[in-house]
């Protein structure tokens, strides 16, 4: 049993020891960890054992050694602590029983409360952060997590525990369930609802007659008598590290791992000698081939962006064209990641890499934004529509950008670019692609604009303010070029006709868009079109249909690898979730998924009127033969 102290003080714990960070973390089995699940008993490892920090607090305050633990201990199932649990005693009643229960022990007066408030400063505001960053770790791996406990109940009122539970697949608390730990059913009971077998879960606590129960089921046993010692134990089970946690990232894949001396030379030098400390590297992302970083170093926290060896775009830029493209737009007031620096030394990493400040805020991975109020959903697409229009209206002199790409023709190109990729990644004849393809050169927009377009900008490609509907980084800009900014609008308005299930991009389709206060496609793209003081384009349509063929010919080249048994080869392409889209734990704004590489992936349906460009929307099924369809 662990003695609730923290009913006293639910506010210090919840603003002050641990605060949920805001984001997801994409769950994905980690192809090369046995275990599929932690379970973590509440007292003594997640909190502190009450029962060590009494013994020192004794002994500071001349208590008689073992007075609060016989307290609480006394009185079998009708001791103050079992009462307590069972919210048969309010927190001023448990303290009173409590204190009467020492007095009688030890024949001294003893001041419960003030032992109360050393456990909580002094002990759980170093246990709890170690341990809840361990459990944020391990979920980022694709492993599930457990918290067991026996639970405080006030008549009537939901259980206090001072830990959000969105962190814990399962929770179980015994006495709710009408059992006490160490019965085995308690352990069989959190198994069967994580889904898991014995031998592929762990177990922490410190209690050795506990363990034993849950070894003699066959789970793998960890004793925390040291935190951080359990913790390097239970480092070395599971194979990856669980410190160091940053929001989107997991841990270093083997085949992905950089020479950190070499990078920590990198640092030394161009942050200047007086950053020190230890130097900590995770990956955002779960794509196979991602190639950015979140680096820490001493009290500096960075984003590290690699050139990958491989690319599925046919003309995709290089680093040092992305550093420039962020660094210029930057200056032209776009809300981009700060870059630091960019090193094209191949014997520092191995390929050139920039540097970047790190951005912290939300990222939205559905598009509905399910937790919000449809005033603050609005304000967030407005927000998202005015960046679009500020990109597209920097200047390209003034931005020394005049050559990031050919002027005019983009729409051609690009169409001539994804056709090759498709036949190149063709696995059978698609009828209705074949007349997308004959359909676009035949109504090519007659005049273009040419601005900076961002090639991927849809809304999870953006960090938001915590707080309020305002961007502070737009990621993602591997694709950028000069282009017509029209192209970036319809691929900011595919998520209108796609059905929210849509595994490679969720949407809106069949929403009640009035009812969440979202603006309609129409209304989205006027919104636009009033920023930047122009008309809506009359060939709309066209816009639409070539947004949809590029990520045809991009699921195309996909279905093609996932057959080959290949993963994806991309970095932060159309359907690669960037950093900050990887899924925790549940993300405030949404969910988003991602299909495990080396199998085939669902058979994508996009439904397009080759006639009239008309978008009739997208489906996905289930298919282990066949590619992308296309169907009028």
């Amino acid at each position: 049993m662990y003695l609730r102290s923290v009913a006293c003080v639910p506010s210090l714990l919840r603003a002050g020891v641990w605060q949920h960070p805001q984001g997801f973390i994409r769950r994905r089995r980690s192809g090369w960890c046995r275990y599929k699940a932690v379970i973590f008993d509440a007292s003594g490892v997640l909190l502190p054992s009450p029962y060590k920090t009494a013994a020192d607090w004794e002994a500071r305050n001349c208590i008689p050694a073992g007075t609060v633990q016989q307290a609480i201990l006394s009185g079998g199932e009708n001791s103050p602590s079992l009462k307590y649990t069972r919210g048969e005693l309010t927190t001023v009643e448990f303290l009173q029983e409590l204190g009467q229960q020492c007095f009688e022990i030890a024949n001294v007066c003893v001041p419960v409360d003030s032992f109360l408030s050393d456990l909580i400063r002094n002990e759980m505001i170093k246990q709890l952060p170690i341990m809840a960053e361990a459990v944020q770790c391990i979920r980022a791996e694709g492993l599930k997590t457990a918290l067991l406990s026996n639970n405080f109940c006030p008549l009537n009122v939901e259980s206090f525990l001072p830990l959000d539970r969105k962190h814990f697949d399962v929770m179980v608390e015994s006495y709710r369930e009408g059992m006490r730990k160490p019965d085995p059913r308690v352990y069989e009971l959190c198994l069967e609802r994580l889904g898991v077998q014995p031998q592929e879960s762990i177990f922490l606590d410190n209690s050795s007659q506990k363990l034993k129960a849950a070894a003699q089921l066959g789970i793998k046993t960890v004793k925390v008598d040291d935190p951080e010692v359990a913790l390097k134990e239970l480092e070395a089970c599971l194979g990856f590290p669980l410190q160091g946690f940053v929001p989107y990232t997991r841990s270093v894949r083997p085949s992905m791992e950089i020479p950190k001396d070499h990078l920590q030379k990198y640092l030394e030098k161009v942050l200047g000698d007086h950053t020190t400390g230890p130097l900590v590297v995770r990956q955002f992302g779960h794509g196979q081939s991602s190639r950015t970083y979140s680096v820490k170093f001493g009290d500096r926290l960075l984003v590290l962006k690699k050139e990958p060896c491989g690319s599925l775009h046919p003309a995709g830029p290089a680093i040092r064209r992305e550093y420039r493209v962020l660094k210029a737009l930057s200056e032209a007031g776009v809300p981009v990641p700060t870059v630091l620096a960019l090193c094209q030394d191949r014997s520092t990493l191995g390929t050139p890499f920039y540097l970047m400040e790190h951005c912290a805020g939300r990222v939205c991975g559905d598009v509905s934004l399910p937790t919000l109020q449809p005033s603050q959903r609005r304000a967030i697409y407005a927000a998202m529509n005015q960046v679009l229009s500020k990109i597209h209206r920097v200047d390209l002199r003034a931005a020394e950008l005049e050559d990031l790409g050919e002027h005019g023709s983009y729409i051609q190109r690009e169409v001539e670019t994804w056709t090759k990729q498709y036949r190149a990644t063709e696995t059978h004849i698609i009828p209705a692609m074949e007349r997308l393809i004959k359909w676009l050169p035949l109504h090519f927009p007659e005049s273009q604009k040419t601005t900076v377009v961002h090639g991927d900008f849809r809304m999870d490609n953006l960090v938001f303010h915590p707080d309020r509907p305002e961007v502070l980084a737009v990621l993602g800009w591997k694709l950028s070029t000069l282009g017509d900014p029209i192209s970036d609008l319809a691929n900011n308005c595919m998520a209108y006709f796609l059905p929210p299930h849509f595994n490679a991009l969720r949407g809106l389709r069949k929403c009640d868009l009035g009812h969440l206060g979202v603006p309609s496609a129409e209304e989205y793209s006027q919104m636009y079109c009033g920023h930047m003081g122009a008309e809506h384009p009359e060939n709309w349509n066209f816009y639409m249909a070539f947004a949809f063929f590029r990520l045809a010919a991009m699921l195309q080249g996909l279905y093609r690898r996932s057959l080959a048994g290949e993963g994806p080869k991309h970095d932060g392409s159309v359907l690669h979730r960037s950093p900050a889209r990887a899924q925790p734990q549940r993300h405030r704004c949404g969910e988003s998924s991602h299909a495990e590489p080396g199998r085939p992936d669902r058979q994508h349906v996009l439904q397009v009127n080759p006639e009239s460009s008309e978008i009739l929307g997208v489906t996905a099924k289930r298919g282990m033969s066949g590619s992308l369809v296309l169907s009028a």
